[in-house]
């Protein structure tokens, strides 16, 4: 797609390592996912590439035929154990020095500007406590029926925004958020201010890159 030649009417960022510095242990997550899996299962096998969420997912699948009670109570214990590792890393972390200013300046514009996030609500307040004086709608994981890469969760956004997909732009810094973006409809931008080098952004073909979103901003100004 194209990029859009004015700026877009919406513009919808992913949070950890786009706005806010980057500090979870998404391999300590896990370990605590297989350790919540081992009372129910035998052999617990390893993620494999699979972020936390999906991997408990695969967990469940495993033990729910045998035990569907079991099931419930693991995925409740590892809800608990990932919001648990969520708000204890937001206690460590802040939102990146240009991110206000990068905000402010595209509301100031008519922008409307959302944020999507596989985050929990609990540590996007405790990081970004005046999100709302910048942003339009908030879609966390408990916030949302569907958490990216389903575009379902990205569509529900741009709904809230009432912005049409053809106009939007989704931010993330990681190919999890370009091809939400993708499957969605909406233009994509990636960050390299996260963990994802931006060689392996640039693989996946965005309509924008850039070096953090301050950049970005800077990008669509122009």
């Amino acid at each position: 797609m194209p990029p859009i030649r004015t700026l877009p009417d919406a513009v919808v960022f992913d949070f950890d390592g786009t706005l806010a510095e980057l500090v979870l242990d998404f391999t300590a997550m896990k370990a605590r996912v297989a350790d919540a899996a081992r009372p129910y299962l035998a052999e617990v096998p390893p993620p494999n590439g699979l972020p936390a969420l999906e991997y408990a997912a695969t967990l469940a699948a495993r033990i729910r035929p045998a035990a569907p009670e079991a099931a419930g109570r693991f995925l409740a214990q590892v809800a608990q154990a990932i919001k648990d590792q969520e708000i204890e890393a937001a206690a460590r972390a802040a939102l990146f020095p240009h991110t206000r200013e990068a905000l402010a300046r595209l509301a100031g514009k008519g922008v409307k500007i959302g944020i999507i996030t596989r985050n929990c609500r609990a540590a996007i307040n405790r990081i970004f406590p005046d999100a709302r004086d910048f942003v339009g709608v908030i879609l966390a994981r408990d916030d949302a029926r569907h958490v990216k890469p389903d575009p379902r969760h990205l569509l529900d956004a741009l709904a809230a925004l009432c912005a049409t997909p053809a106009r939007s732009l989704m931010v993330g810094d990681h190919p999890m958020d370009l091809d939400t973006g993708k499957a969605a409809g909406t233009l994509t931008a990636g960050v390299a201010s996260g963990r994802v080098p931006r060689a392996e952004l640039a693989a996946h073909k965005p309509d924008y890159l850039a070096d953090n979103v301050g950049e970005l901003v800077g990008m669509l100004e122009s």
